[in-house]
């Protein structure tokens, strides 16, 4: 499941997306990690913004112990095969659709302890758009999750599942179309337009980035 990824330039989106900056954008950093801020391009009557949110829809949790809550932890992929039930509630409204402006995303790959970062990204997009919802939450203000699907056969060794990934011609049918729609974008994206860069870099968790928890429901 994807828990790191970078964001592309903040003019190059614009452009690409042909979205204006919102209210609620300002300028973060490349890397994104589960609750820290990212980017997203959601639709503000008709017109596509840019804006900043926290990534990871926050769950309540609960001390087995003491029975008093705990800080709460990202939700931030959310299943495809959950959009109709658990995810229902924002899927099927198109106001809580947003896309995810990316340029690669990292997975673990190894043994546990000597995991490594690979990176992926798509050959023909050096931005492309990552299908994800957002809403407003309580804890942490705007918030958004990324929608997953299943890996293609050729990329299981890296990770079982893959980003939602909408190429340019599918992202007005992610933002307005009704629900029932968006499933013909549950299927692998095709591994041969994908660039899969292989790195000697450990995996661990970054500096000031969520304790594990559930990052996937």
């Amino acid at each position: 499941m994807c828990n790191r990824a970078e964001r592309g330039d903040t003019q190059k989106v614009l452009n690409l997306f042909k979205a204006r900056p919102g209210v609620r954008f300002n300028e973060g950093p490349l890397e994104t990690h589960p609750a820290q801020p990212g980017t997203v391009i959601r639709l503000d009557d008709g017109e596509r913004v840019l804006e900043q949110m926290t990534w990871g829809f926050p769950l309540a949790q609960t001390s087995k112990k003491t029975g008093k809550p705990l800080k709460p932890k990202p939700v931030n992929n959310a299943r495809f095969d959950k959009l109709g039930t658990y995810w229902k509630r924002w899927a099927i409204d198109p106001r809580n659709r947003c896309l995810i402006p990316t340029a690669r995303y990292a997975e673990a790959v190894g043994e546990p302890g000597r995991m490594t970062e690979t990176w992926l990204s798509v050959r023909d997009q050096p931005i492309f758009a990552w299908a994800g919802l957002w809403s407003n939450s309580d804890e942490w203000g705007a918030v958004f999750t990324g929608v997953m699907t299943d890996n293609a056969p050729e990329l299981i060794d890296i990770h079982d599942r893959s980003p939602v990934i909408l190429d340019p011609e599918d992202w007005d049918t992610w933002l307005r179309a009704p629900l029932e729609e968006l499933y013909q974008f549950d299927r692998p994206y095709p591994a041969d337009r994908m660039v899969i860069e292989a790195t000697d870099a450990p995996w661990f968790r970054k500096k000031g980035s969520a304790p594990l928890g559930p990052a996937l429901l």
